[in-house]
């Protein structure tokens, strides 16, 4: 469902200039750059390619999904993009989230800038991303395509929800791994996180993670919660993956020990709807192998 406040959220973070917005009523701007990589994979699942988006290449080896086309021009880093390659794409429009909002004046002097919010501190994500995809189909002129969108991954999800059904209910942690010793855990507040509990499972980490996750704590805090399993996700630092099936510590939790763990693909932790989905696909079918 799609909740009232989050599609009012989303819809009130529009940093579309008075301008801006009489353009993109008239006609829906044709060539558009994305910054932000949660509606830069919400373009591609709405069937929009922009001209240009930021380090494509880990693009690709971390979102994966929606595949990126190899027209779009590369515009560096998120952090600072490249303003000559902008100008020489020329977009109709420029699209960034919350996290780049101190970099609108610059860019408004190459095109609009469009800035919907992908997330908010303490809150669960999802119903904040299903507001920012409709607000995105709105300026883009495909209001259909993501009200389908937001409809579909509704969908898969309940689908990856009956498939857990079985194993469903008992506490999961949801972590990426920083070294031998430490990892990361996603909290509710977290894409993964709200995924995780839309499925019927606990999170089994319950301190605050301020919309991601958890600074790296040390590898012995997966063992106080004796009955959790273990979902990692992907990629792992090369000494790691190397190193992990030899890890004394590693091994003696109690969650390797049973056969609970599973280590994923990468997913965009920060990503939009499709990664929301590509998550959910992923989870269900990894914990379908695990003891019941």
């Amino acid at each position: 469902m799609i909740g009232r406040r989050a599609f009012l959220a989303g819809s009130a973070h529009a940093a579309f200039g008075a301008a801006a917005i009489g353009s993109a009523r008239a006609a829906a701007p044709k060539r558009v750059a994305v910054i932000d990589w949660a509606h830069l994979e919400t373009c591609l699942a709405l069937g929009i390619t922009p001209v240009a988006a930021s380090e494509l290449r880990q693009y690709r080896r971390i979102v994966r999904v929606p595949a990126m086309p190899d027209t779009v021009a590369d515009l560096g880093l998120r952090g600072s993009p490249n303003l000559e390659m902008l100008r020489l794409v020329a977009p109709d429009l420029t699209v960034i989230s919350q996290f780049y909002d101190y970099q609108t004046a610059t860019l408004e002097t190459v095109a609009p800038v469009l800035s919907l919010p992908s997330y908010q501190a303490g809150t669960p994500p999802y119903g904040l991303l299903e507001g920012s995809t409709l607000a995105l189909g709105e300026a883009l002129g495909v209001r259909p395509a993501a009200a389908r969108l937001v409809a579909e991954v509704v969908r898969d999800i309940e689908a990856a929800r009956e498939r857990v059904k079985p194993v469903s209910g008992q506490p999961i942690h949801v972590i990426s791994l920083g070294d031998s010793r430490h990892f990361r855990a996603f909290g509710a507040d977290s894409l993964l996180g709200d995924v995780l509990t839309r499925l019927g499972f606990e999170n089994a980490w319950s301190d605050d993670t301020s919309y991601s996750a958890a600074a790296p704590v040390g590898l012995e805090a997966l063992a106080d919660r004796r009955d959790a399993g273990i979902i990692v996700i992907e990629p792992l630092p090369a000494d790691v993956g190397q190193s992990l099936p030899d890890n004394a510590l590693w091994n003696a939790l109690p969650a390797v020990r049973d056969g609970r763990v599973s280590i994923l693909p990468p997913v965009n932790h920060f990503g939009g709807l499709p990664s929301a989905r590509r998550f959910a696909g992923l989870l269900a079918e990894a914990v379908a192998g695990w003891p019941r």
